[in-house]
């Protein structure tokens, strides 16, 4: 009789096993682009069946893929919420996040991922990445150029790789989708360790300065409004080794650069820098929209760029939202907000969904006296839980991210007919 138990007990563990790792994705070397793993982008019928296309149902909803109050072109103050908001998917956190942290392993597996960080799984994500924009119901995306491609041994090989996956996505946004804003990303590969444009090495200065010379051509390519900087890494740990004057003299002259290179082609997109106080560095050069508006009349580049604001980071500098929004507008410098809130409990960058209806009263509130955000707009730099882990809840956080900013708004007229 015992023995029997023993023996089920060992059989209902191998079937555990078994199911686990059946389960688990493919995987493959994180720097293989070629097409041995991961080899095609095809993906048969629909990446999220079952899912409609959101539509506004109103406040009495019980329906939870539905808009409660964002209903696109509803008009209020002179204008419809859609040209209020502009929103837009982030590629990077939406795609891209694995809900691993520093202290777990990934979380998320979608359904089209592979393991790989093939060509062929970067334009299958990228195809993935329109359907859902399409059934959320917008019309504008973000990106990262690692985050949609994958990079390579050279600068070359990189170039191309991005230029076969961006050749996918004008194919597939076609003429009502485009991005709000691409970006470079300066601070994950190695040799950005002391940053990019503030970095002692003259050859990984030179190499930030061609990546962002590629990643606005194809912004400008895709049709592309803005263009951002985040100085992840342009700050530093400490002052006994750094020579303060010069690097933010670099990091002026880095931007002057681009500036110019935005003129030489014709792109007409407005420049955005993010400030941000720290995190990764100990410091960051554009630590809010105050020092950073102080850096832009320092150098001369008031009117090249403005500011891209960020909820999350100006409560790590000790300002609530509506204080960097307000300090942007008043300095003529609010040109986007990306669309997110911390958690007041933790001391780091959450990048969670705004849920705060009384927060987003007061961002809205600052919108409508900028009278509106084109050509800017809000991006959701914002992602999951990392105990989210159903394909559903990508839409399901959106959608409240929408609902928030729209009440919020909704609220903002009510306030103007008090006032």
């Amino acid at each position: 009789m015992i023995a029997g138990k023993v023996f089920l007990f060992l059989l209902c563990l191998n079937v555990v096993s078994f199911a686990v790792i059946a389960s688990s994705p493919q995987t493959c070397p994180a720097d293989d682009v070629s097409s041995k793993c991961g080899a095609s982008d095809e993906w048969k019928g629909e990446f999220f069946p079952g899912i409609p296309k959101i539509k506004y149902e109103g406040p009495s909803s019980k329906n939870p893929l539905s808009y409660k109050w964002y209903n696109a072109d509803e008009e209020i103050l002179g204008k419809k919420m859609k040209d209020w908001m502009r929103f837009s998917v982030a590629f990077w956190h939406t795609f891209r996040g694995t809900g691993g942290d520093p202290f777990g392993a990934p979380t998320k597996f979608w359904p089209w991922e592979d393991g790989t960080n093939s060509l062929a799984m970067a334009k299958r994500r990228m195809r993935a990445n329109f359907e859902f924009i399409e059934k959320l119901g917008v019309d504008l995306w973000c990106f990262h150029d690692r985050d949609i491609a994958p990079d390579g041994k050279t600068l070359e090989e990189a170039n191309a790789n991005l230029d076969e996956v961006v050749a996918l996505a004008k194919e597939l946004q076609g003429k009502k989708i485009h991005p709000l804003w691409g970006t470079s990303q300066l601070f994950h590969h190695p040799r950005y360790m002391h940053g990019g444009a503030t970095s002692s090495e003259v050859a990984v200065y030179a190499y930030a300065a061609a990546q962002v010379k590629k990643a606005m051509e194809v912004t400008h390519y895709l049709g592309g409004e803005n263009y951002v900087f985040w100085g992840g890494r342009e700050g530093y740990q400490t002052l006994l080794n750094t020579d303060m004057g010069r690097e933010l003299d670099h990091l002026a002259r880095f931007l002057e650069a681009a500036a110019a290179y935005k003129k030489k082609i014709g792109f007409n997109g407005t420049l955005l820098i993010e400030p941000k106080p720290q995190e990764p560095t100990k410091h960051q050069y554009d630590w809010d929209a105050a020092t950073t508006a102080n850096f832009l009349r320092k150098y001369g580049l008031i009117g090249e760029f403005k500011l891209n604001i960020e909820c999350n980071h100006a409560t790590l500098s000790g300002h609530s939202c509506h204080h960097e929004l307000e300090t942007a507008r008043l300095n003529g410098l609010l040109g986007n907000i990306d669309a997110n809130t911390g958690d007041p409990q933790i001391g780091w960058d959450t990048d969670q969904f705004l849920t705060d209806i009384a927060e987003a009263t007061m961002v809205m509130l600052s919108v409508v006296r900028n009278g509106g955000l084109a050509p800017g707009g809000f991006n959701f730099d914002a992602k999951l839980r990392r105990e989210s882990t159903d394909v559903e809840d990508l839409f399901i956080s959106h959608i409240t991210g929408m609902d928030t900013l729209a009440r919020g708004l909704r609220n903002v007229a009510k306030l103007i007919e008090v006032i």
